[in-house]
């Protein structure tokens, strides 16, 4: 089972807009809700789902606002999840901020989406390309809209509409991974991933079918190829689009799809592998007495020499008393953030091989004894242009559609640290009187 009614609320609680979709919970039930949030946060024992009585209230909060799902009966906690999830990522889709204003300014755009979104408790037309083809912004298109409902929503294929055309006929294929790292002040790796995402952007015409070929070893098993000829990687977690066909990817590892138009994520992996950290950064602080601190911070990257890492941001941790700030670095800039306490250091460009240094000085009121676990981790953060940590490639990619065109495909990798950034390690401590 899924959700009986769907509910947004401001801060305060109260219902802006809510769609009943099956009848079998009292809507008054929702006045519930804010109370026992409330009390749960109090209590520390808050839960991303809460219960009064028979009801059950599911629920997320996005910017100033909750979604708030109620069901009587064992619904599916994740179906339900992912619809609020995909709820606030159509609602961005049409008014780019979503929050209590958007949605008092678009109270009739809401409804309809709530209706087409979800039909008795149930997903349903969830893709924002296509409900954009008959939902507009416009209130007075809304009518006509409801009247003729586009092919897509009843093809087999509903992610793409037919009649598509272009002049020149292109796939753009980004693969792009992040680098997730822990680092012990001794120097050790306590975490170490690799979070990958194949993203496209297609300008094909007509209703092509592509066929993508990864150096995939589950699939250079099946088919013999030898892995030491061939450079592969195991791939876990794989996660598709809904447009690939699962069934052939579980018999022969063939990644094939009809795409959506435009840009869209094909995929998405995980590796746990043992992964050294691209920029090494290394620190020793020199404290004088009741005066002031010195930091050296060096960094060196570990990547080839042919790469460049680009953009390179280090954000490194000061006492939260420090002033007067003084910096030397041997390339890049560095600026003091008094409200964050840290300075970033940055470098536009930083070549693999290579290694740099910056030193800060700062003024003290007074110097403190500090324990090293104390000090909050050294971040990185940065990407790196034509380069993948895992090895991955693309082998192939086939454009096959009925007219018999010839389509280019186009192929760029990229690396970048992971969303939460990469602490590092510090270094070694000296106090000079």
């Amino acid at each position: 089972m899924s959700a009986s009614a769907i509910f947004i609320l401001d801060m305060k609680g109260k219902p802006l807009i809510s769609r009943n979709y099956k009848g079998d919970v009292n809507m008054a039930e929702i006045d519930h809700f804010m109370p026992l949030l409330m009390q749960k946060e109090e209590e520390g024992a808050l839960t991303p789902l809460l219960t009064h009585g028979k009801v059950h209230f599911l629920w997320i909060k996005h910017s100033n606002l909750y979604l708030v799902a109620t069901t009587l009966k064992n619904a599916n906690a994740s179906l339900v999840y992912s619809f609020l999830y995909k709820a606030v990522e159509v609602f961005s889709e049409y008014f780019k901020e979503l929050e209590e204003e958007s949605i008092r300014d678009n109270f009739v755009i809401v409804y309809e989406l709530l209706d087409e979104l979800m039909d008795f408790g149930f997903p349903q037309t969830t893709d924002s390309k296509i409900l954009q083809e008959y939902i507009t912004q416009q209130g007075n298109k809304l009518e006509t809209g409801r009247s003729r409902v586009p092919p897509t929503v009843t093809n087999a294929v509903s992610w793409r509409s037919e009649g598509i055309k272009y002049k020149k006929n292109e796939v753009f294929i980004d693969v792009i991974e992040s680098v997730n790292l822990l680092v012990s002040a001794n120097g050790s790796v306590l975490l170490s991933e690799i979070v990958g995402t194949i993203k496209l952007k297609v300008f094909l015409s007509g209703m092509p079918e592509l066929r993508l070929g990864l150096n995939d070893r589950v699939l250079f098993e099946l088919t013999g190829l030898s892995g030491n000829k061939n450079k592969s990687v195991e791939l876990e977690d794989v996660k598709f689009h809904q447009c690939v066909r699962l069934s052939r990817f579980d018999n022969d590892r063939t990644i094939s799809f009809i795409p959506p138009d435009g840009d869209f994520e094909l995929m998405s992996y995980r590796l746990n592998t043992q992964v050294k950290p691209l920029i090494w950064i290394e620190s020793v602080i020199e404290k004088f007495s009741h005066s002031r601190v010195e930091i050296m911070v060096k960094a060196k990257g570990q990547f080839k020499k042919q790469s460049v890492a680009n953009s390179v941001e280090i954000a490194v941790p000061v006492p939260s008393d420090a002033d007067s700030p003084r910096f030397k670095t041997s390339v890049g800039s560095a600026k003091y953030l008094p409200e964050k306490n840290v300075v970033i250091w940055n470098i536009k460009s930083f070549p693999g091989g290579k290694e740099y240094l910056m030193r800060a000085h700062f003024g003290l009121p007074s110097v403190e004894k500090e324990e090293v676990e104390g000090r909050p981790p050294i971040a990185v953060k940065f990407e790196i242009p034509y380069f993948t940590v895992s090895g991955i490639q693309v082998r192939y990619m086939k454009i096959i559609e009925k007219s018999g065109y010839q389509a280019l495909p186009w192929v760029r990798y990229i690396t970048q640290s992971g969303g939460k950034r990469i602490p590092m390690r510090w270094g070694a401590t000296q106090t000079r009187e």
